[in-house]
């Protein structure tokens, strides 16, 4: 014989009416968990159903004559999703190129010879980050940016931006953006500046910056770091370092410039194993500035150290003690080949292998 919820309450000494209440009550208990699970699944289906589907990542081309998916490389950015790469063919680009609001994104192009971005209607032929939407992880490589409007590009409100093996008529402008790293690109004929940042975080690396005004301007709270870097015929100062910015300069070669670097405002630099040479003036320090000097080789036609005042001073304290007053002696400075010589006295100081942005090659001494 089979023995009910209520018969095995009642044997265990409650009444029969007492049973049955506790069956009712447990099986309200029971009902209302189960009901509580079903709105709980349908709940979470109806919102995975909301949730925006997941696509795979993929590479895409952008061709001129439609032989790829886009015409244009701005309709290929808009339709991207993470971590998508976009291949850019040879070919004029006229149009304004923006990237916001995208993460993992890598932008490709065929080579700096092959394929230019013009503009089209903007300051600045291509844009990165705008307010107040950024970009979080996107590179950019082998193309080259013309300015438009006196700006080629524009970098701003992001992170994680990398810029590699690009060739840049014009200026750089970065505000307001961390962990940026431009590197062995080749920068120059902008009439301000061939670089400049404001309150940035950024790593310039293996860059030739050449033919600004300014070469590179490190401004506001910014925090840059330029090692290896070569910069060239600024009209004025190689490299700028103003306002509470804090900036590393190790290992590069300022070079006929007006100025080598200017150190001015409250910042604050450590600069270690650069070239400063062929410039009109090797540093000039303002007094409430901090910079660091130390296994530097300067070379330079009216003084390698000056103090910011009117007029400026020479100021051969500021010398780091082991900072060389010699000549680099460069393969072709007359046919801008700041290579060294393997004769040059600026191998093998203090813990470099060799001074500057460049090694030493073994070409022969110039003829006396």
């Amino acid at each position: 014989m089979t023995l009910s919820t209520c018969h095995v309450l009642t044997w265990l000494g409650g009444s029969e009416y007492h049973a049955r209440m506790t069956v009712l009550r447990f099986t309200i208990v029971l009902a209302a968990a189960v009901a509580a699970m079903v709105w709980w699944s349908r709940g979470m289906a109806a919102e995975e159903g909301r949730r925006p589907l997941k696509q795979d990542s993929r590479t895409v081309v952008v061709a001129l004559d439609g032989t790829g998916q886009y015409r244009s490389i701005q309709e290929a950015i808009e339709h991207a999703v993470q971590g998508d790469t976009i291949r850019v063919t040879a070919g004029e680009y006229q149009e304004d190129v923006t990237i916001h609001s995208k993460e993992g994104l890598r932008l490709v192009g065929e080579g700096v010879d092959r394929v230019r971005i013009l503009g089209r209607n903007r300051v600045g032929a291509f844009h990165i980050g705008k307010w107040p939407y950024g970009v979080k992880n996107v590179q950019v490589s082998g193309l080259t940016i013309e300015q438009h409007g006196g700006l080629a590009m524009g970098i701003f409100n992001g992170a994680g931006v990398v810029l590699r093996d690009l060739r840049i008529n014009g200026m750089v402008f970065a505000q307001q953006v961390q962990d940026v790293r431009i590197e062995r690109c080749v920068i120059g004929g902008s009439e301000t500046t061939g670089v400049q940042f404001a309150d940035s975080q950024a790593v310039l690396v293996d860059n030739r910056i050449h033919d600004n005004d300014h070469g590179v301007t490190i401004a506001g709270r910014s925090e840059i770091r330029l090692e290896r870097n070569i910069v060239t015929r600024s009209l004025f100062e190689g490299v700028v370092v103003t306002d509470s910015a804090s900036a590393v300069l190790r290992g590069n070669t300022l070079v006929k410039n007006g100025g080598g670097a200017a150190f001015l405002g409250a910042s604050r630099s450590e600069v270690s194993g650069n070239i400063v040479a062929l410039n009109k003036i090797g540093f000039l320090v303002a007094p409430a500035s901090g910079a660091s000097f130390s296994f530097n080789a300067l070379h330079n036609q009216d003084g390698d150290y000056l103090k910011v005042g009117s007029p400026n001073t020479p100021a051969p304290e500021l010398k780091g003690a082991s900072d060389l007053a010699v000549d680099p002696k460069f393969v072709d400075p007359e046919g801008d080949d700041f290579r060294l010589r393997v004769d040059s006295p600026l191998t093998q100081v203090g813990g470099f292998d060799y001074l500057g942005a460049l090694g030493p090659v073994n070409v022969p001494a110039p003829a006396k």
